[in-house]
């Protein structure tokens, strides 16, 4: 086992509709970072899967006439097929139905109300069903949900409270002594603006009466406890937290909770308070991306804008579609979704520069040495070799500060630059005179050598893509990658490469 551990989570996706481009993007940023630590080495545990209760899906199992059970049960592998087909490598899928994650709210909640965290009075509030959480009135904005602008209503009943307010100031000279908490730094200020007003104690029960689909209340059945406070207990009792304390001890606290900007708060409010509560360590980070939008509006389940990932994939390969979410957005910022913007990055990007220079550098050697890459004593005075070489270091920073479009940038400046070498030295010209065999031989074994490296690389952010390349030039991703092991050769004398299909064929793809 590896020394260093690394744990990612995704936010646990609501399952009453079939996932869209938003879920995709955050799943495919974990498994990105994931597989690059991998890389490094680090035992990395990466946990996805979907939150099951609450007052939505029990509506939306109702409107099909449905047991909510049988529904979410219906809906999960939709989530599960999309991953699989996004390639998303993850170590565990936990699904707030199941029985361990159940048996521990439930001790979360024995433990609270042990040390006195809890108390049970009459509730007077505003309920959002949209975002299903309850506002004070001085939170709402113009009468409807701060968060959602949708429809509250005026609520007054009798429900169990944790006292997070007393949480507060603690919890904003936490942020404030810890600045990477909460990333980026404008949803940083955001929570630290937000914590300027009085905290509220959390709501964190419903009637049964109300809602009866959710975990019932340890002391309470005519209860059910608050879907969020159930929710966000998924990130210590997916490993082991009161049941697996091995486990848990090895990859507690979480290394980075990866969320969308809608649900900054209950990560960086309710979680940490929640976790201190508790007297268990904080997550080093919670990392909010920005939303996906489309003709200027959020894509949202609630909104009916949906763009199914599933169609894209099928259209231009799950690689471009990778690529695309990757490349085009800062995270913490919005991308502005178009199929033609993804149609430029695969023409572009994929199909002239990367794809070109694997065709060109493949055919090549066919032609001039029988596919085999020549020796060639003097790489390191070729400068496109110095830059591949030093390529390694401006991938890694961005990675480790979870920008992977800058380190996407790093590297197609290095296919830049293999593509413009190609046309400044001509090997086709070489050829034809003897005298420049040699020459040949080390531009060829420059560029196959830049080709290889560049494949290391992609195989986080690339995965198929990278492992037909790497195949081609036999080479495996297995194994530790580190700057030593980088910044030399890393093809075998008299490997023979096999050009293989090409990897982004040039085609008219339908609008």
């Amino acid at each position: 086992m590896a020394d260093k551990k690394y744990y990612i989570t995704t936010p646990l996706y609501y399952v009453n509709a079939k996932p869209h481009i938003g879920h995709a993007y955050t799943n495919i940023l974990c498994d990105t970072f994931a597989r690059f630590r991998r890389y490094l080495g680090e035992d990395v545990f990466f946990m996805t899967g979907t939150d099951e209760h609450g007052t939505k899906i029990e509506k939306a199992a109702r409107d099909q006439n449905m047991e909510p059970k049988k529904y979410v049960d219906e809906m999960v592998p939709h989530f599960k097929d999309l991953w699989e087909q996004l390639g998303i490598q993850y170590d565990y899928f936990i699904r707030t139905t199941d029985e361990d994650h159940k048996e521990t709210v439930r001790k979360v909640l024995e433990d609270l109300g042990a040390r006195g965290e809890l108390y049970k009075d009459n509730y007077q509030g505003w309920y959002s069903v949209k975002s299903e959480t309850f506002y004070a009135k001085a939170e709402l904005v113009d009468g409807k949900c701060p968060d959602t602008g949708g429809e509250v209503q005026e609520i007054v009943e009798e429900n169990y409270f944790f006292r997070m307010s007393k949480y507060q100031d603690w919890l904003m000279d936490y942020i404030r002594k810890n600045p990477d908490f909460i990333q980026p730094e404008i949803r940083r200020n955001e929570i630290l603006g937000f914590l300027k007003q009085p905290l509220q104690d959390l709501c964190i029960t419903r009637p049964k009466e109300r809602l009866s689909w959710g975990i019932p209340y340890p002391s309470s059945p005519e209860h059910v406890i608050y879907v969020w406070f159930d929710a966000l207990i998924n990130y210590v009792s997916g490993v082991g937290y009161k049941r697996n304390e091995d486990q848990f001890s090895r990859y507690w606290p979480a290394d980075v909770h990866v969320v969308g900007k809608d649900i900054v708060r209950h990560h960086a409010v309710y979680w940490p308070i929640m976790l201190k509560a508790c007297g268990v360590q904080m997550p080093h980070k919670v990392l909010a991306h920005g939303w996906w939008t489309l003709a200027g509006a959020k894509v949202s389940k609630s909104s009916g804008n949906i763009v199914d990932p599933i169609e894209l994939i099928r259209k231009y390969g799950v690689d471009a579609f990778r690529y695309f979410l990757l490349r085009e957005v800062t995270i913490g910022y919005d991308g502005a979704y178009s199929e033609d913007l993804l149609r430029q990055r695969y023409t572009s990007d994929l199909a002239n520069d990367l794809g070109n220079l694997w065709f060109r550098v493949a055919s090549m050697l066919a032609k001039y040495f029988g596919a085999v890459v020549p020796h060639a004593d003097t790489l390191e005075s070729e400068g496109l070799i110095r830059e591949t070489y030093a390529l390694w270091e401006k991938v890694r920073e961005p990675m480790m500060a979870y920008d992977p479009r800058s380190a996407l940038e790093a590297i197609w400046a290095v296919i830049t630059s293999a593509n413009q070498y190609v046309e400044e030295n001509k090997p086709w010209v070489l050829a034809k005179d003897p005298k420049s065999k040699e020459r040949l031989a080390l531009v060829l074994a420059t560029l196959t050598e830049c080709v290889a490296h560049v494949a290391v690389l992609l195989v986080p952010f690339l995965p198929k893509t990278a492992q037909s390349m790497l195949a081609g030039l036999k080479l495996s991703s297995d194994g530790v990658m580190n700057a030593d092991k980088f910044s030399r050769p890393l093809l075998r004398k008299g490997t023979q490469v096999e050009r293989g299909d090409a990897l982004f064929p040039r085609m008219e793809v339908e609008a």
